[in-house]
C-alpha cells in the first residue's frame, strides 16, 4: 500500500508539462503549432486523467485503510531557521483531488469544441492547465509556506482566466476587481501565517495544531491575539470562496468563457476557501469566537446571495449568486462544526453547478446563432424562452441540476443540503429559519432562470418589443401595461429586426466564432433573410454534461447519513463511503457518534425541507409560467391592469425587492462611493499637495535664489560706480532712519 503513497508526488507535476509546452511550440515553432492547435487538447485531458484514475486508487486506499501520508524535503537555511516543502495525502486532500481532476475533464473535453473557433484556444488550454496545476499543488501542500504559494498562482490563474476577452473593456475591469478584491483576502492570511508562525515558531500543519493545542491547554496564549490571527486567516477564505463582504467579484467574473465559470467558479477555486477553513479547522475548533464568525458569515451569505439572485437577466450572473449562496451553506456548516456535512455539500454542489454552468454554456452558444456573438444579448434570459424543442438534451441535463440545487430527492445536493438545515436547528433556531427561508428562495430563483430559458416562445424573435404589451410585463411587475395588445405577434414577418436590436446589429456571420454549423431556418418570400433558431450543442459538448448528469444522480449515495440502511461495524462507525473515509473527524453537533437519525426523524426532516423547496417551485411556476402562449389568456393579462390600494402597495414592496435584487444590494454603489471614490479623492488630495504645496516650496526655493542671485550678480559686477551708488544709497537709508528716530525722540 505504502508505495503507492511513495508515488504521489506525481500529482503535483503531471499535469505541468502541457502549459510549457504550449509556451515553448509558441515562443519556438509559432506557426505550425497554432496549425495543430487541437491536438492540445488530448496531452490536457489525458494527463489530467492519469492524476484522476491514481487520486481515485488513493481514495480507495484512504477509505480501507484511513492512512495519513507526508512527505517533507528540509532546506536548512541555518540552526534556526529551515523550509521544508512536501506534499500531505489525508482523506481531504483525496477528496479535493478526485473533485478537481473528474470536474477538469469534463469542463477540458466541453471546451475543446467550445472554444473551437476562439483564436486564444492555445492560450486557454495553458491558463487552465495551469490552473489544474495550481489547484493540485494547493490541496496537496504540507505547509503555510506552500499553501500560500499556490494560494496566489491560484489567483493569477483566475485573473488571466477572468480576463481572458481582455479587449472587451467590462471583462479586463472584471479580471482587475477579481484580483483586488482578493488581494484583500491574500494580504490577511499572510498576516494571519506570519502571526501563527511567531506563536508556535511551525508552518508544517501537524506540528502546527499540537504545538497551538498544548499552549491553548496550558493557557500560554494571548487569546485576542490569537483570535485575530485566526481571523486574518479566515480573510483569505473569505475573498476566495466569495464571502460577505468580499463576494463582490465573483459575478462580475462571468465575463470569462463558460467554461471557466464551471471550473473555477463552480467546483475549484471558490472552494480553495472551503478547504483552507476545512484544513484549519482543528485550529479554529478550539477558538469559539472564529467558529461563531465562520457561522454568521456563512448565514449572512447564503441569504444575500439568494436575494441578489432573484431579479438577475444574465443567466452566469444567477448562477454565480447561486453559487456564492450555496458557499455560504458550506461555510455555515464549518462554523456550527459540521465537518463532515460540508465536505459532503461541498461535493454534491461541485458536481450540480458544473453541470448547470455548462448547460448555461450550450444554451448561450445555441443563442448565438441568432444574435451573434454579443454576451448581453446571448446571456440574457429575457431573450430567450422556448428552448426546449431546440435544446431538449441541454434542456433535460440543466431540469436536473435545477432539481438537484433545489434539494429534491433523490438528486445530489438534497441530502447534503438537508443535513445542513437539520444542523443549524441545533446550533441556532434563527440561522435555521434563515437557512431554510434561503431554501425557498433558491428553489424559486433557479426556477425563474429555468422557466425564463425553456417555457413560452423564443422571445427575441418578438417585433416591437419595446411596444408590446409582453415586454411591459416586466420580469417583476415593474412596468405593466392597462390593455394587452391583442395584435402582438410571436414572429416578425417584414425584414425589420426586433426593435431591441435597432441600434446595434450584429452579424452572425462576422462575429468572432466564425460559426459554420448548420442552421434550422425559415425563410421569407418577400426578403432574402433568413431566421436561423437555436439548435443542440454538439455531442462533444453534450457528452461531459450526461457524464455531470450520472454524477447529480448518484454522487449523493456516498454520503447517506441514516444508519438503518447500514450496517455498523464493531467500533459503531457508520459505514456510508463519506463517513467511513473522513473517520475519525470532530463534529461539534453530533459528537457521539452512535447517535443516528431514526427514519421517522429523517422522513419528517425530508418532508419539511422538500416542502420548502415545492413551495419556491410553486411561486415560480405561478409567476413565470408562460401563460401568454395562447391569446385565450387575454382576461388573465387585463387583471394586471386592475388597481387597488392592495396591488399598489404589493407593486411597492416587489420593486423594493427587485430593486435591491438588480443593484446588487447597493453594496458595489457603496464600495463605489466610500473605497474607490475616497481612495480617488484621497489620491487627488495627495496629487494636489504634492503639485501645489511640495512643488510650490521648491519652486519657491528656487525662483527666491534666481532673484537674489542676480541682485548679487547685478551689485557685485566690478564697476567702482556702482559700489559708490550702492554706498549712497546704504548712506541715505541710514541718515533718514536716524533723522526719522530723533524727530520722534524730541516729540515725546
Amino acid at each position: 500500500m505504502e508505495h503507492i503513497y511513495q508515488y504521489s508526488w506525481i500529482i503535483l507535476f503531471v499535469t505541468f508539462p502541457v502549459p510549457m509546452l504550449i509556451g515553448a511550440g509558441l515562443l519556438l515553432f509559432p506557426v505550425a503549432t497554432k496549425k495543430l492547435r487541437r491536438m492540445w487538447a488530448f496531452p490536457s485531458i489525458f494527463l489530467l486523467s492519469i492524476v484522476m484514475i491514481f487520486s481515485i486508487d488513493l481514495s480507495i486506499q484512504q477509505i480501507n485503510s484511513r492512512f495519513i501520508y507526508q512527505y517533507i524535503w528540509s532546506w536548512t537555511i541555518n540552526n534556526d531557521f529551515s523550509l521544508e516543502f512536501g506534499h500531505l495525502i489525508d482523506p481531504l486532500t483525496s477528496i479535493l483531488v478526485v473533485l478537481i481532476t473528474t470536474v477538469g475533464i469534463m469542463v477540458l473535453f466541453y471546451s475543446d469544441n467550445y472554444m473551437s473557433h476562439d483564436q486564444g484556444y492555445l492560450r486557454f488550454f495553458a491558463y487552465m492547465s495551469f490552473f489544474n496545476t495550481s489547484m493540485l499543488g494547493l490541496v496537496n501542500s504540507s505547509n503555510f509556506i506552500q499553501i500560500y504559494i499556490f494560494w496566489e498562482l491560484v489567483g493569477m490563474c483566475s485573473y488571466l482566466l477572468i480576463g481572458f476577452w481582455f479587449t472587451r473593456p467590462i471583462a479586463s475591469n472584471a479580471c482587475q476587481k477579481a484580483f483586488v478584491t482578493n488581494r484583500v483576502g491574500d494580504f490577511g492570511l499572510l498576516l494571519g501565517i506570519l502571526g501563527f508562525y511567531w506563536i508556535t515558531g511551525s508552518f508544517e500543519f501537524r506540528d502546527l495544531f499540537k504545538i497551538f493545542n498544548n499552549l491553548v491547554y496550558n493557557n500560554h496564549v494571548n487569546f485576542l491575539f490569537v483570535t485575530l490571527c485566526a481571523f486574518l486567516l479566515f480573510s483569505g477564505a473569505i475573498a476566495k470562496s466569495a464571502q460577505f463582504p468580499l463576494h463582490v467579484w465573483l459575478p462580475d467574473a462571468m465575463e470569462g468563457p463558460t467554461p471557466i465559470s464551471a471550473l473555477i467558479h463552480a467546483a475549484t477555486m471558490v472552494a480553495a476557501g472551503i478547504f483552507l477553513v476545512a484544513r484549519l479547522f482543528p485550529l479554529f475548533v478550539v477558538i469559539p469566537y472564529i467558529m461563531n464568525l465562520i457561522a454568521l458569515i456563512g448565514i449572512i451569505t447564503v441569504f444575500l446571495g439568494a436575494t441578489l439572485a432573484l431579479a438577475q437577466k444574465d443567466i452566469k450572473r444567477s448562477l454565480a449568486y447561486s453559487t456564492m449562496s450555496q458557499l455560504g451553506y458550506m461555510m455555515l456548516a464549518l462554523g456550527m462544526g459540521s465537518y463532515r456535512v460540508a465536505l459532503f455539500h461541498l461535493i454534491t454542489h461541485a458536481y450540480s453547478k458544473a453541470l448547470l454552468f455548462l448547460g448555461s454554456g450550450s444554451i448561450i452558444h445555441s443563442m448565438e446563432a441568432i444574435v451573434g456573438y454579443s454576451p448581453d444579448k446571448s446571456q440574457n434570459k429575457v431573450l430567450m424562452g422556448g428552448l426546449t424543442k431546440h435544446i431538449p438534451i441541454t434542456k433535460t441535463a440543466f431540469l436536473l441540476g435545477t432539481l438537484s440545487l433545489c434539494g429534491i430527492p433523490p438528486f445530489a445536493c438534497f441530502w447534503s443540503k438537508d443535513e445542513i438545515l437539520n444542523d443549524s436547528w441545533l446550533y441556532s433556531p434563527i440561522f435555521a429559519i434563515i437557512a431554510c427561508f434561503t431554501a425557498g428562495l433558491t428553489a424559486f430563483y433557479m426556477f425563474r432562470v429555468y422557466l425564463l430559458t425553456f417555457e413560452g416562445h423564443l422571445n427575441v424573435h418578438f417585433q416591437n418589443y419595446k411596444n408590446s404589451s409582453f415586454y411591459s410585463i416586466s420580469l417583476w411587475g415593474k412596468e405593466e401595461s392597462k390593455m394587452l395588445n391583442q395584435n402582438f405577434r410571436l414572429l416578425p414577418f417584414n425584414n425589420e429586426r426586433a426593435s431591441f436590436f435597432w441600434k446595434n446589429t450584429y452579424k452572425i456571420d462576422g462575429n468572432v466564432r466564425n460559426m459554420t454549423w448548420p442552421f434550422i431556418t425559415i425563410k421569407n418570400f418577400n426578403t432574402k433573410r433568413v431566421f436561423s433558431y437555436p439548435h443542440e450543442s454538439d455531442n462533444t459538448m453534450v457528452f461531459p454534461m450526461l457524464v455531470l448528469v450520472l454524477f447529480t444522480l448518484f454522487i449523493g449515495a456516498v454520503g447517506i447519513p441514516f444508519n438503518q440502511f447500514n450496517q455498523v461495524n464493531q467500533e459503531g462507525m457508520k459505514l456510508d463511503i463519506l463517513s467511513k473515509l473522513l473517520t475519525p473527524s470532530l463534529n461539534l453537533l453530533h459528537q457521539n457518534q452512535n447517535d443516528s437519525v431514526d427514519w421517522y426523524e429523517f422522513v419528517t426532516n425530508a418532508i419539511f425541507s422538500v416542502s420548502i423547496a415545492f413551495g419556491g417551485i410553486f411561486i415560480a411556476s405561478s409567476l413565470y409560467k408562460p401563460v401568454y402562449s395562447s391569446l385565450q389568456n387575454l382576461n388573465f393579462f387585463n387583471s394586471f391592469a386592475k388597481k387597488g390600494p392592495k396591488r399598489i402597495l404589493w407593486d411597492k414592496i416587489i420593486n423594493v425587492i427587485y430593486n435591491w435584487s438588480y443593484n446588487r444590494g447597493y453594496i458595489d454603489a457603496f464600495y463605489a462611493i466610500s473605497f474607490i471614490g475616497g481612495i480617488r479623492k484621497l489620491a487627488e488630495l495627495i496629487h494636489f499637495f504634492d503639485k501645489r504645496i511640495i512643488d510650490g516650496i521648491l519652486n519657491g526655493v528656487g525662483v527666491t535664489s534666481f532673484f537674489v542671485g542676480e541682485g548679487i550678480k547685478s551689485v557685485g559686477s566690478g564697476r567702482i560706480s556702482s559700489y559708490l551708488l550702492l554706498y549712497l544709497f546704504c548712506t541715505k537709508i541710514i541718515f533718514l532712519c536716524f533723522l526719522f528716530h530723533w524727530i520722534f525722540v524730541r516729540e515725546f
